[in-house]
Protein backbone atom coordinates (compact mmCIF):
# COMPACT_ATOMS: atom_id res chain seq x y z
CA UNK A 1 0.00 0.00 0.00
CA UNK A 2 1.03 3.52 -0.93
CA UNK A 3 1.67 5.53 2.64
CA UNK A 4 2.92 8.67 0.49
CA UNK A 5 -0.06 11.85 0.29
CA UNK A 6 1.12 13.19 -2.51
CA UNK A 7 1.47 16.44 -4.28
CA UNK A 8 -0.20 17.99 -7.67
CA UNK A 9 3.36 17.41 -9.20
CA UNK A 10 3.30 13.88 -7.87
CA UNK A 11 6.47 14.89 -5.21
CA UNK A 12 5.34 13.32 -1.40
CA UNK A 13 3.80 16.24 0.56
CA UNK A 14 6.06 17.22 3.28
CA UNK A 15 4.13 20.15 5.11
CA UNK A 16 1.75 19.92 7.98
CA UNK A 17 -0.54 22.66 7.73
CA UNK A 18 -3.80 21.87 6.87
CA UNK A 19 -4.70 24.41 4.23
CA UNK A 20 -3.15 27.67 2.82
CA UNK A 21 -4.94 29.85 -0.03
CA UNK A 22 -2.56 29.96 -3.16
CA UNK A 23 -2.68 30.44 -6.50
CA UNK A 24 -2.50 27.65 -8.96
CA UNK A 25 -2.22 27.03 -12.59
CA UNK A 26 -4.01 23.62 -13.89
CA UNK A 27 -2.85 21.53 -16.48
CA UNK A 28 -4.85 23.30 -19.01
CA UNK A 29 -3.68 26.72 -17.49
CA UNK A 30 -6.48 27.90 -16.19
CA UNK A 31 -5.52 29.98 -12.96
CA UNK A 32 -7.38 28.10 -9.93
CA UNK A 33 -7.44 29.96 -6.32
CA UNK A 34 -8.69 29.15 -2.95
CA UNK A 35 -7.95 26.76 0.15
CA UNK A 36 -5.47 23.89 -0.79
CA UNK A 37 -5.24 21.27 1.78
CA UNK A 38 -1.66 19.85 2.76
CA UNK A 39 -1.15 16.47 3.76
CA UNK A 40 0.68 15.55 6.97
CA UNK A 41 3.51 13.64 6.93
CA UNK A 42 2.77 9.74 7.22
CA UNK A 43 3.34 8.13 10.24
CA UNK A 44 5.98 5.87 9.34
CA UNK A 45 8.04 8.84 7.45
CA UNK A 46 8.23 10.45 10.68
CA UNK A 47 9.62 8.07 12.38
CA UNK A 48 11.46 6.91 9.52
CA UNK A 49 13.30 11.01 10.00
CA UNK A 50 13.13 10.21 13.79
CA UNK A 51 15.33 7.15 13.06
CA UNK A 52 17.97 8.44 10.85
CA UNK A 53 18.50 11.16 13.05
CA UNK A 54 18.68 9.21 16.13
CA UNK A 55 21.15 6.76 14.34
CA UNK A 56 23.06 9.65 13.40
CA UNK A 57 23.47 10.81 16.72
CA UNK A 58 22.04 14.12 18.84
CA UNK A 59 23.63 17.23 19.66
CA UNK A 60 26.20 17.05 22.18
CA UNK A 61 25.57 13.09 22.82
CA UNK A 62 23.42 13.44 26.26
CA UNK A 63 20.77 11.33 24.54
CA UNK A 64 20.45 9.09 22.17
CA UNK A 65 17.62 6.54 21.06
CA UNK A 66 17.21 3.69 17.99
CA UNK A 67 14.85 0.88 16.81
CA UNK A 68 14.94 -2.22 19.99
CA UNK A 69 14.59 -4.64 16.84
CA UNK A 70 15.79 -3.51 13.09
CA UNK A 71 13.14 -5.67 11.77
CA UNK A 72 10.25 -3.76 13.68
CA UNK A 73 8.76 -2.23 10.41
CA UNK A 74 6.11 -0.52 12.24
CA UNK A 75 8.66 1.08 13.84
CA UNK A 76 6.79 1.03 17.61
CA UNK A 77 9.93 -0.16 20.02
CA UNK A 78 12.18 1.99 21.01
CA UNK A 79 15.33 2.08 22.99
CA UNK A 80 16.80 5.13 24.26
CA UNK A 81 19.61 6.10 27.06
CA UNK A 82 19.89 10.04 28.47
CA UNK A 83 23.15 10.52 30.49
CA UNK A 84 22.73 12.39 33.53
CA UNK A 85 23.56 16.20 33.94
CA UNK A 86 26.42 17.09 35.89
CA UNK A 87 25.18 19.60 39.08
CA UNK A 88 22.72 16.94 39.68
CA UNK A 89 22.21 13.85 41.69
CA UNK A 90 22.06 12.11 38.03
CA UNK A 91 25.42 13.52 37.23
CA UNK A 92 27.59 10.81 35.34
CA UNK A 93 24.91 8.22 35.41
CA UNK A 94 23.94 6.17 32.24
CA UNK A 95 19.74 5.72 32.03
CA UNK A 96 18.46 3.31 29.99
CA UNK A 97 14.19 3.55 28.70
CA UNK A 98 12.13 2.28 26.39
CA UNK A 99 9.43 3.99 24.22
CA UNK A 100 6.29 3.05 22.02
CA UNK A 101 5.28 4.97 19.41
CA UNK A 102 1.43 3.97 18.85
CA UNK A 103 -0.56 3.93 15.72
CA UNK A 104 -1.55 7.39 16.59
CA UNK A 105 2.12 8.49 16.98
CA UNK A 106 2.44 12.06 16.41
CA UNK A 107 -0.69 12.97 16.91
CA UNK A 108 -0.88 10.78 20.52
CA UNK A 109 2.19 10.77 22.53
CA UNK A 110 4.07 7.69 22.65
CA UNK A 111 4.71 5.50 26.09
CA UNK A 112 7.91 6.07 28.00
CA UNK A 113 9.48 3.47 30.82
CA UNK A 114 12.50 3.67 32.26
CA UNK A 115 14.51 0.79 32.53
CA UNK A 116 17.16 2.22 34.88
CA UNK A 117 15.62 2.93 38.20
CA UNK A 118 15.12 6.78 39.02
CA UNK A 119 13.77 9.12 41.45
CA UNK A 120 12.08 11.82 39.51
CA UNK A 121 8.47 13.11 40.53
CA UNK A 122 7.18 12.17 37.23
CA UNK A 123 8.15 8.56 37.16
CA UNK A 124 6.07 5.91 39.30
CA UNK A 125 8.30 4.68 42.04
CA UNK A 126 7.59 0.75 40.70
CA UNK A 127 7.18 0.32 36.80
CA UNK A 128 9.41 2.83 35.46
CA UNK A 129 6.49 4.52 33.79
CA UNK A 130 6.90 8.51 32.81
CA UNK A 131 3.76 9.43 34.28
CA UNK A 132 2.10 12.11 31.36
CA UNK A 133 -0.07 14.16 33.71
CA UNK A 134 3.35 14.81 35.78
CA UNK A 135 5.25 15.52 32.90
CA UNK A 136 4.97 18.26 30.80
CA UNK A 137 5.83 17.21 27.41
CA UNK A 138 3.39 14.26 27.60
CA UNK A 139 0.85 16.14 29.49
CA UNK A 140 0.47 18.91 26.28
CA UNK A 141 1.74 17.02 23.56
CA UNK A 142 1.72 18.28 20.18
CA UNK A 143 2.30 16.53 16.73
CA UNK A 144 5.40 18.80 15.73
CA UNK A 145 7.59 16.90 18.99
CA UNK A 146 9.72 14.10 18.57
CA UNK A 147 11.68 11.77 20.62
CA UNK A 148 14.78 14.06 20.29
CA UNK A 149 12.66 16.36 22.56
CA UNK A 150 10.67 13.85 24.72
CA UNK A 151 14.20 12.83 25.51
CA UNK A 152 15.99 16.08 26.36
CA UNK A 153 13.06 17.53 28.33
CA UNK A 154 13.95 13.99 30.83
CA UNK A 155 16.95 14.81 31.04
CA UNK A 156 16.19 19.00 31.45
CA UNK A 157 13.59 17.68 34.09
CA UNK A 158 16.20 15.32 36.25
CA UNK A 159 17.97 19.19 36.82
CA UNK A 160 14.83 21.53 38.00
CA UNK A 161 14.53 22.08 41.73
CA UNK A 162 12.39 19.28 42.27
CA UNK A 163 14.34 16.44 40.89
CA UNK A 164 18.04 17.74 40.65
CA UNK A 165 18.95 16.79 44.28
CA UNK A 166 16.59 13.65 44.94
CA UNK A 167 18.49 10.82 46.46
CA UNK A 168 19.05 8.15 43.87
CA UNK A 169 18.08 4.31 43.55
CA UNK A 170 22.00 2.72 43.41
CA UNK A 171 23.61 2.59 40.44
CA UNK A 172 22.86 -0.11 38.01
CA UNK A 173 19.43 -0.81 39.60
CA UNK A 174 16.77 -1.64 37.50
CA UNK A 175 12.73 -1.90 37.19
Amino acid sequence: RNLAHLTESGRPATATSTSAAVGRTSTDGASITGPVEMSKVPRNFRLLEELEKGEKGIGDGMVSYGLVDQGDTMLRKWQATIIGPPGTAHEGRIYSLVIECGDKYPEHAPSVRFLSKVNMGCVHQSSGTVESRKFNTLKSWQPAYTLEKLLIDLRNDMSSPANKRLPQPPDGATY
